[in-house]
């Protein structure tokens, strides 16, 4: 299908499978119509092709059927983190400057309409522009001030049609949605679903326990999880996740001792790399793969990109910023110019091999550099992965009067300070360059993290 539409989903597989949750099953054609229903409520209360509409978007069928409507009707789905609080709330609304503001409550009302009789038809017979904004993502904001990352409906079509290019659909295929709805990630499993006809299996939050159950019951065949799910899905998940077709692994750095204990079990763990900016995934490994080959594998065909230090394109094997551009690469961000095809600097260092495979290795703004020597954050935490007694670490530099920086680290362990800390040095010894082993230490139960599963580094670093 070429048209991110329910309507057009439910004419298409009208009796197919669209949606699973906690037990309750529905169709393409039944999701439309619920859909129609509240696209009819908005017309009525004003929404119109193109306005903006606030949506705290939280893992519910009433939700994903009210962001299905805004989609129908051509209007930006400013997605909103259910879990934000009230100053959070009115800062990002205040930058938004939505028409309406859907809350909770307003979202469930929504979703309790009554299915509507006919599938809901534009006033006019409008069209969707495939240019149209159909979603704006706020970015994570841990490197400064979030920003409103402008998703085309002509983007999350592209990069949906390059995640089916690289992974293949089965007919029995369903995807878990486990990830927030509120993230590009939780977002493009449901539009490369709406694409191909295939069922999201909808949770409301990450529990292993359900995760399994839904393997095991529900049929689920493909799952997108965060690092910390990986690890925690293998120490509970048994021997269920070995059913699974694919595991995609991203939102941050898969450590490759992560990635090694997954297909251990029999995981088809596959490490991807992307950004809201680029509508979720840039680049990933080869479905096979289980080479212990550092990076995170090929670009997809939706995007190109380039390694660049300054104004000048990097050698292949050479280290500079990422840069990205093509079809499912945002519109830019909102209040800024767009960014009308020209290349998007992501602030991650990255290399490309001559066969154009991708390594990256952090953030410009997490890079270290100690007296001349360049230290990737990424590089010693992976390092620290594999060690005993490290459930998970942040590295980070701090200013030195003789070095310039040098490295430090926050691990989160349950052994004392007091003994970890020399071993684990001494271990890191034997694993990488002195100048990159920290020489500043603290030892905490367990690292802060952001909403989207990934560990909060400004916080953690304090």
């Amino acid at each position: 299908m070429n048209r991110l539409s329910i309507v057009a989903a439910a004419r298409a597989w009208p009796d197919a499978l669209g949606l699973v949750f906690e037990g309750e099953h529905e169709t393409f054609l039944q999701l439309a119509l619920r859909a129609s229903a509240v696209c009819d409520q908005l017309t009525r209360r004003g929404v119109r092709l193109g306005d903006r509409v606030a949506l705290h978007a939280s893992n519910t069928p009433a939700t994903m059927v009210t962001l299905l409507a805004l989609i129908e009707m051509g209007v930006t789905a400013v997605l909103l983190h259910p879990r934000l609080q009230g100053p959070e709330v009115a800062a990002l609304v205040d930058d938004a400057a939505p028409a309406r503001v859907l809350d909770a409550s307003a979202v469930a009302q929504l979703g309790a309409l009554p299915p509507s009789e006919t599938l809901w038809a534009p006033p006019g017979g409008a069209r969707v522009p495939p240019d149209g904004v159909a979603a704006m993502v706020y970015t994570s904001g841990t490197s400064g001030r979030p920003k409103g990352a402008l998703l085309s409906t002509a983007a999350l079509i592209a990069s949906a049609r390059a995640s089916a290019e690289n992974l293949g659909w089965r007919d029995d295929d369903r995807w878990l949605l486990a990830l927030p709805l509120c993230h590009v990630g939780g977002l493009s499993v449901l539009t490369r679903c709406l694409l191909a006809g295939r069922a999201v299996v909808l949770h409301p939050r990450f529990e292993v326990e359900r995760v399994v159950r839904a393997i095991e019951v529900e049929g689920v065949t493909m799952a997108s999880v965060v690092p910390t799910m990986l690890g925690a899905l293998l120490d509970g998940g048994g021997a269920a996740l070995a059913r699974l077709r694919v595991l995609l692994v991203g939102g941050a750095a898969t450590h490759p001792a992560l990635r090694a204990r997954a297909l251990a079990a029999g995981v088809r763990v596959v490490p991807t790399y992307g950004l809201t900016e680029g509508c979720s995934q840039v680049a990933t490994r080869p479905l096979d793969d289980r080479s212990d080959r550092e990076g995170v594998g090929y670009p997809l065909s939706s995007v190109s990109v380039r390694v660049c230090e300054g104004d000048r394109v990097c050698a292949r094997g050479e280290v500079g910023t990422l840069q990205i551009r093509g079809e499912s690469v945002m519109l830019g961000y909102w209040r800024e110019a767009p960014l009308g095809g020209a290349w998007f600097d992501t602030g991650d260092l990255a290399s490309l091999a001559d066969d154009g495979w991708l390594t990256l290795y952090s953030r410009r703004s997490d890079l270290i550099v100690r007296g001349g020597e360049n230290v990737y954050p990424a590089e010693v935490e992976a390092a620290l992965a594999g060690l005993a007694g490290v459930t998970d670490a942040v590295v980070y530099g701090v200013d030195d009067p003789h070095w310039g920086q040098v490295v430090a680290a926050v691990i989160a362990s349950d052994a004392p300070e007091s003994v970890l800390v020399p071993r684990v040095q001494a271990a890191l010894r034997a694993r990488i360059a002195a100048f990159k082993v920290p020489v500043r230490w603290r030892v905490v139960a367990e690292l802060p993290r952001l909403a989207s599963g990934k560990v909060d580094r400004r916080a953690a670093v304090g």
